[in-house]
């Protein structure tokens, strides 16, 4: 896993977030794909940290879930 990185490299990305999120909030995190990374962030605190996973973690990790 990678560390955080800043809320201004992620800006340009495409976030998305779970279709099973609703429109009441809650606990949701929104994921956006690049070359190689998954980039994942707080759907609540879009400008907070982002948490960077190789696309083989990630791709394990929804293997597990």
């Amino acid at each position: 896993m990678n560390t955080a990185e800043s809320s201004a490299v992620a800006s340009d990305l495409a976030w998305f977030k779970s279709s099973y999120s609703g429109t009441e909030g809650g606990d949701c995190v929104e994921v956006a794909a690049s070359t190689g990374v998954v980039h994942i962030r707080d759907s609540k605190v879009t400008a907070g940290p982002v948490i960077r996973l190789s696309r083989k973690a990630w791709a394990g990790f929804v293997g597990e879930a």
